[in-house]
């Protein structure tokens, strides 16, 4: 069994914070920590998993952002702030973890770039390159659709991350053992908010009933069988995110019971070819949200800040 707190320790400075998003240097976030590829662990397959669960917290982030001065309510603009934080620290130290897994991902940069790797590969992939899956990245609509899929999310990543800190990758078990306690408070931060809402006026259980047909649809690709993370849960360094289903149901059992409404019974929103988001095939919005988010780097590719 690893020991996921002096894991952690490396992955901490009680005196620093650049390994956090809000962190103002380039410095490596995972200076001082061992990444040395466990034995069975195969680097690029790390790295493509890294990538998958990078992915879906940035783009996370970055729909959780645009909720600054749009929430119904400043402690609700704070709340989606931080809980956005939270996930954009995950997703760097998964970028950067992916980098080192296997190098020869990170995009190449300009001579005299600055950008660290971790930025590279948020900044510099384009569209097919991402690994994160369609739900993340639907427009935000309304309040109550962004809880329905902040609650989605959060459930099933929460269940992945609760077994990740088992990983033989220390980095991995380092990450999710610091990523359980932020996402248990997501999660518990949407749950109280559907059942407000389904609670609540005429108006918001409408408009909580047709967050919940939208989001829905996108459920059932979270847990899609994907032939890297069975290679890798083999070699006891990931999750098979199949194996999640049942939890993510118990649980949303319990809060739709909660909230006097019956669990959804919808398809599944179509592959493309059989492609979905993990395999590179996503949504319009996603291009659009790429566009705005990557500008600035591309713009100045050897800038400093």
């Amino acid at each position: 069994m690893n020991d996921h707190d002096s894991a952690y320790v490396g992955l901490v400075d009680a005196d620093a914070h650049d390994q956090w998003a809000f962190g103002t240097s380039f410095d490596d976030p995972l200076k001082g920590v061992d990444t040395t590829l466990a034995a069975g662990i195969d680097g690029p397959d790390l790295a493509a998993y890294c990538v998958m669960l990078a992915d879906d917290a940035l783009i996370s982030a970055q729909r959780l952002a645009e909720w600054c001065t749009n929430a119904p309510e400043l402690e609700e603009e704070v709340a989606l702030a931080n809980i956005g934080l939270d996930l954009l620290g995950q997703a760097r130290l998964l970028l950067a973890r992916a980098a080192a897994a296997d190098p020869s991902s990170v995009p190449a940069m300009p001579e005299g770039s600055p950008v660290p790797a971790e930025d590279a590969l948020a900044f510099f992939r384009d569209e097919p390159l991402f690994r994160c899956v369609r739900l993340v990245e639907l427009p935000n609509g309304d309040f109550a659709f962004s809880i329905v899929r902040l609650l989605a999310f959060a459930t099933y990543r929460l269940a992945a991350m609760q077994r990740l800190r088992e990983s033989r990758d220390p980095v991995l078990a380092a990450v999710a053992a610091k990523g359980v306690k932020e996402l248990t408070y997501h999660r518990d931060y949407a749950a109280r908010w559907f059942v407000t809402l389904a609670g609540g006026t005429d108006e918001s259980r409408r408009r909580l009933n047709s967050g919940v047909t939208s989001v829905w649809p996108y459920v059932a690709e979270l847990f899609i069988p994907n032939p890297v993370e069975q290679r890798l849960e083999a070699a006891g360094a990931a999750v098979d995110a199949s194996a999640l289903r049942a939890e993510f149901d118990g649980v949303m059992n319990q809060i739709f019971d909660a909230a006097s409404m019956e669990p959804p019974q919808v398809r599944p929103a179509p592959l493309v070819a059989r492609r979905a988001g993990r395999d590179g095939t996503h949504t319009e919005a996603l291009s659009y949200l790429l566009a705005e988010m990557q500008s600035v780097a591309r713009a100045h590719p050897t800038g400093t800040w």
